[in-house]
Protein backbone atom coordinates (compact mmCIF):
# COMPACT_ATOMS: atom_id res chain seq x y z
CA UNK A 1 0.00 0.00 0.00
CA UNK A 2 0.95 3.78 -0.61
CA UNK A 3 -0.43 6.39 1.21
CA UNK A 4 0.24 10.25 -0.08
CA UNK A 5 -0.55 13.25 1.93
CA UNK A 6 -1.43 16.75 -0.01
CA UNK A 7 -0.80 20.38 1.30
CA UNK A 8 -0.84 23.13 0.06
CA UNK A 9 -4.37 24.20 -0.83
CA UNK A 10 -6.35 27.36 -0.31
CA UNK A 11 -7.51 30.31 -0.77
CA UNK A 12 -5.95 32.60 -3.36
CA UNK A 13 -6.83 35.66 -5.51
CA UNK A 14 -6.87 35.47 -9.24
CA UNK A 15 -3.59 35.83 -10.70
CA UNK A 16 -1.77 34.90 -7.80
CA UNK A 17 0.25 31.46 -7.28
CA UNK A 18 0.28 28.31 -4.40
CA UNK A 19 2.58 25.51 -4.37
CA UNK A 20 0.58 22.29 -4.07
CA UNK A 21 2.57 19.06 -2.27
CA UNK A 22 2.50 15.35 -2.25
CA UNK A 23 4.47 13.01 -0.24
CA UNK A 24 3.82 9.26 -0.32
CA UNK A 25 5.05 6.98 2.10
CA UNK A 26 4.73 2.94 2.76
CA UNK A 27 5.51 0.96 -0.05
CA UNK A 28 7.17 3.17 -2.61
CA UNK A 29 9.30 1.26 -4.86
CA UNK A 30 8.32 0.78 -8.26
CA UNK A 31 6.33 3.80 -8.22
CA UNK A 32 6.57 4.62 -11.93
CA UNK A 33 4.67 8.13 -12.29
CA UNK A 34 2.75 10.37 -10.01
CA UNK A 35 0.40 13.36 -10.94
CA UNK A 36 -2.03 15.70 -9.81
CA UNK A 37 -5.82 15.85 -11.02
CA UNK A 38 -8.99 18.15 -10.21
CA UNK A 39 -12.63 17.88 -9.79
CA UNK A 40 -14.44 21.20 -9.90
CA UNK A 41 -18.52 20.88 -8.37
CA UNK A 42 -20.59 19.24 -10.76
CA UNK A 43 -17.39 18.09 -13.45
CA UNK A 44 -15.37 14.86 -14.13
CA UNK A 45 -11.98 14.56 -12.64
CA UNK A 46 -9.45 15.82 -15.02
CA UNK A 47 -5.69 15.21 -15.46
CA UNK A 48 -3.90 18.57 -14.67
CA UNK A 49 -0.33 17.40 -14.72
CA UNK A 50 1.32 14.28 -14.80
CA UNK A 51 5.21 13.31 -14.26
CA UNK A 52 7.78 10.03 -15.14
CA UNK A 53 9.77 8.32 -12.47
CA UNK A 54 12.24 9.80 -15.20
CA UNK A 55 11.26 13.11 -15.59
CA UNK A 56 8.82 13.42 -18.41
CA UNK A 57 5.66 15.76 -17.97
CA UNK A 58 2.86 16.56 -19.92
CA UNK A 59 -0.19 19.03 -18.74
CA UNK A 60 -3.55 19.62 -19.51
CA UNK A 61 -4.09 22.48 -22.31
CA UNK A 62 -5.79 24.74 -19.75
CA UNK A 63 -2.71 24.81 -17.65
CA UNK A 64 0.39 24.52 -19.70
CA UNK A 65 2.20 27.73 -18.94
CA UNK A 66 1.01 28.31 -15.90
CA UNK A 67 1.83 25.58 -14.15
CA UNK A 68 4.71 23.37 -13.41
CA UNK A 69 5.02 19.60 -11.79
CA UNK A 70 8.13 18.52 -10.58
CA UNK A 71 9.49 14.83 -8.10
CA UNK A 72 12.07 14.78 -5.55
CA UNK A 73 12.36 10.89 -5.99
CA UNK A 74 14.54 10.88 -2.67
CA UNK A 75 11.63 12.57 -0.83
CA UNK A 76 8.62 10.64 -2.63
CA UNK A 77 6.94 13.42 -3.02
CA UNK A 78 5.55 15.62 -6.27
CA UNK A 79 5.21 19.21 -6.68
CA UNK A 80 2.50 21.15 -8.22
CA UNK A 81 3.79 25.01 -8.64
CA UNK A 82 0.36 26.98 -9.93
CA UNK A 83 0.80 30.73 -10.82
CA UNK A 84 -1.39 33.13 -13.01
CA UNK A 85 -3.86 31.05 -10.98
CA UNK A 86 -7.80 31.79 -12.43
CA UNK A 87 -10.80 31.09 -11.06
CA UNK A 88 -11.63 28.35 -13.27
CA UNK A 89 -9.07 26.22 -10.93
CA UNK A 90 -10.99 26.03 -8.71
CA UNK A 91 -11.18 22.77 -8.07
CA UNK A 92 -10.39 20.33 -5.10
CA UNK A 93 -7.28 19.00 -6.48
CA UNK A 94 -6.12 15.18 -6.13
CA UNK A 95 -2.61 13.13 -6.18
CA UNK A 96 -1.91 9.94 -7.73
CA UNK A 97 0.54 7.69 -7.65
CA UNK A 98 0.84 4.54 -10.29
CA UNK A 99 2.66 1.94 -8.71
CA UNK A 100 3.37 -1.25 -11.07
CA UNK A 101 4.42 -4.65 -9.25
CA UNK A 102 4.91 -7.61 -11.09
CA UNK A 103 2.99 -5.81 -14.35
CA UNK A 104 -0.12 -5.38 -12.56
CA UNK A 105 -0.97 -1.87 -12.13
CA UNK A 106 -1.92 0.13 -9.15
CA UNK A 107 -3.46 3.63 -8.55
CA UNK A 108 -3.32 5.37 -5.33
CA UNK A 109 -4.89 8.37 -4.26
CA UNK A 110 -4.71 11.38 -1.61
CA UNK A 111 -7.52 12.80 0.42
CA UNK A 112 -7.53 15.86 -2.19
CA UNK A 113 -6.81 19.42 -1.26
CA UNK A 114 -9.34 22.49 -1.83
CA UNK A 115 -7.93 25.49 -4.49
CA UNK A 116 -10.09 28.18 -4.71
CA UNK A 117 -9.50 31.49 -6.52
CA UNK A 118 -11.53 34.41 -5.93
CA UNK A 119 -12.31 36.57 -9.26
Amino acid sequence: QVQLVESGGGLVQAGGSLRLSCAASGRTFSINAMGWYRQAPGKQRELVAHITSGGSTNYADSVKGRFTISRDNTKNTVYLQMNSLKPEDTAVYFCNAEQVILAVKYDYWGQGTQVTVSS
